[in-house]
């Protein structure tokens, strides 16, 4: 069989894989055995891609729990346990994943039994530095994580964000694996790269049973790199049963007993899950009483010492100046007032966990969706306006934010609701200032991730540009200015999308997908208010896509409505008037003359404005003429224009 054709070998290659994915051991036997070992190498090494994976015979054998497939491939094969495949696990994309980690993760004890006695290394890491041990612990197999812990496993080994088998366990809520790996004496107190150990990581998730072991095995109430103690993080989540323990550890102080109850009970006053008021109420209530009596509910009068009293903190305007309540009486006072209890709960947050806190702007966020919801727009700009400048202060994205904005405002503007050009203008300067601060770090912007952070940054483009619309519709005269000052900032920047759109090119092309919650009602492409106004802040009238293209080869191509072909007809008279180039060739070859048709060809022969210089260099381009080094720089890039 060793001179088979390199068409059965590929047919081959197909048929193993497909047989070890479905357990047919004796037919991948029948069809290997005797087999060239050169090509039964190539087949068993092949890696077939399916379902977004890319697995080996060997690597789809020990996924899908084919024992006896596993068990011909390592005892007749000599096949290589170490291949490196890409699988998917619970959602996620593991890469340079081994068949022993494959097998681990999905509870597969018998293969890990084979693959670890023909050698397979049991330590062995995916991209991300995940072992087998750290496979099965995240789906609490325990018989295999004891077995991979005999085998020599090494429990210490974190993954590439620091995160340790115990931390995933605990996340998972696998309280059998995590007291087994406490056995075997693993540290509770590591941190992670968020500075989080496995007790914050339980208690964020709600494992009671899971807190208890990390408390009976001796961790510490460390705080993570937000400086929030296990406690707090149970608090901030809305985790009752996990703070209930936590208050009745010793080493809780009373003051951090009011602060958690206090935190506890504002995570139900602005969370949409678990929104609850009654809970909020009850809960500060006893934060209120335990500041003022540590043995119960008792009236100021009759305890005049011992209080603990709050911060004299500044009231937050975007929370309508609220000040927290200072006695038992206070509380009584806002009990059937649901917004002033929704403000007491954010104003609670922030003094707590801090104005740095990642974790502070979601409620506000929420809060302020549900006053739009109801019409009452100025609170709802008011509170997004206080999250996003939250966020961009302390380096987060506010991609999200500028979008939200352009929503809302464009709900406002439908709905003819007065909508201040203030508001606007405020939001057009934090989103130029985060373009700004994308641009100064490169690549890189404010995301971890590259691709994430470019997709951010294209995303802010179109919004801002949203943002511009939707100002122009609603402008003053006497704010004009102002609008054409942003504009201006906007253009000089310099924004452009993946293929080299610049914001001329944008609002020009109606493939430009828009915004379909609210936003496409006020903002549709071509749009030749936002043309002129380019036009008046300077915009680059020539400025080249990736395909050489001007904005007037877009709108000259456009496909639009017959009731848009007016608005095509006016844009280009525009650029013309302003003096758009229509010879200038793409790398097609194609000039706005070539690709126009109907009234728009007619526009550009009566409007158009060819230059003997731009017939002089039509001539040099036609005729291949040198002219690089021969003519004054400024004009090399025009002669290449054409």
């Amino acid at each position: 069989m060793s001179n088979l054709t390199k068409e059965k070998i590929e047919k081959l290659k197909e048929k193993v894989h497909s047989d070890a994915k479905h357990g047919m051991a004796i037919s991948i036997f029948a069809v290997l055995y005797n087999m060239d070992k050169a090509v039964v190498k190539e087949i068993l090494t092949h890696v077939t891609e399916d379902e977004g994976q890319k697995t080996t015979p060997l690597v789809a054998a020990a996924m899908g729990g084919a024992t006896k497939v596993v068990q011909v491939l390592l005892s007749n094969f000599e096949v290589d346990m170490e291949q490196r495949t890409t699988v998917r696990f619970d959602g996620y994309v593991i890469q340079e994943a081994t068949a022993l980690w494959c097998a681990a993760g999905a509870g597969h004890l018998d293969i890990v039994k084979l693959l670890i006695k023909h050698g397979a290394c049991v330590n062995s890491k995916t991209a991300t530095n995940s072992t087998p041990l750290r496979a099965a612990c995240f789906d609490g197999h325990v018989a295999i994580v004891k077995y991979l812990l005999e085998q020599g496993a090494d429990l210490t080994i974190p993954n590439k964000y620091n995160n340790t088998c115990l931390m995933i366990s605990c996340y998972k809520g696998h309280a059998d694996v995590v007291r087994h790996l406490l056995e075997k004496g693993a540290d509770p107190d590591l941190k992670a790269h968020c500075g989080a150990t496995s007790i914050h990581f339980a208690a964020e998730c709600g494992r009671l049973e899971v807190v208890k072991e990390l408390v009976h095995f001796g961790a510490s109430m460390l705080v993570n790199d937000l400086g929030m103690t296990p406690l707090m993080v149970a608090a901030e989540c809305g985790r009752e049963q996990i703070v209930r323990f936590f208050l009745t550890q010793v080493n809780c102080t009373r003051l951090c007993r009011i602060e958690a109850l206090e935190l506890l009970g504002a995570s139900f006053a602005n969370d949409k899950e678990t929104y609850d008021l009654t809970k909020t109420y009850n809960y500060l209530l006893e934060a209120m009483a335990l500041r003022i009596n540590n043995k119960g509910m008792v009236s100021e009068e009759e305890n005049p010492q011992g209080i603990i009293s709050k911060p004299n903190c500044e009231p937050i305007p975007a929370y309508g100046n609220h000040r927290e309540c200072q006695t038992l009486r206070d509380l009584e006072i806002i009990r059937g007032n649901r917004d002033a209890l929704h403000m007491e709960a954010l104003t609670i947050r922030e003094r707590i966990l801090g104005s740095k806190n990642p974790e502070i702007p979601h409620p506000v966020i929420f809060r302020g969706a549900v006053f739009a919801d109801n019409g009452r727009f100025d609170r709802c700009i008011a509170l997004w306006m206080h999250a996003m400048v939250l966020r961009q202060v302390n380096s987060r994205s506010i991609h999200k934010d500028l979008l939200r904005f352009s929503q809302v405002f464009s709900q406002m503007v439908t709905l003819g609701v007065d909508l201040e050009f203030k508001d606007v203008e405020s939001v057009i300067q934090h989103g130029l200032l985060e373009l700004q601060i994308f641009l100064r770090a490169g690549s890189s912007g404010l995301c971890e991730n590259k691709s994430s952070s470019s997709e951010m940054y294209q995303a802010n483009i179109l919004s801002m540009i949203y943002l511009i619309t939707i100002a122009l519709s609603v402008v003053r005269n006497t704010d004009q200015n102002a609008l054409y000052r942003l504009i201006y900032q906007f253009l000089k920047i310099k924004p452009s999308l993946k293929n080299g759109y610049s914001p001329l090119h944008i609002v020009l092309d109606p493939m430009i997908c828009v915004d379909d919650f609210h936003v496409n009602s006020v903002v549709i492409f071509p749009d030749k208010k936002i043309v002129s106004a380019f036009v008046a802040c300077g915009v680059d009238m020539d400025a080249l896509d990736f395909s050489h293209s001007t904005a007037l080869h877009v709108i000259t191509n456009a496909k639009l409505k017959a009731e848009q072909e007016a608005t095509r007809q006016d844009i280009i008279k525009i650029l013309l008037k302003h003096g758009a180039h229509s010879d200038i060739t793409n790398s097609k070859g194609e000039t706005p003359y070539t690709l126009a048709t109907g009234p728009a060809l007619t526009t550009l022969i009566t409007y158009g404005n060819v230059t003997l210089r731009c017939l002089a260099a039509h001539c040099i381009r036609k005729h291949n003429i040198p002219f690089k080094d021969q003519i004054p720089r400024c004009l090399e890039e025009f002669v290449e224009w054409h």
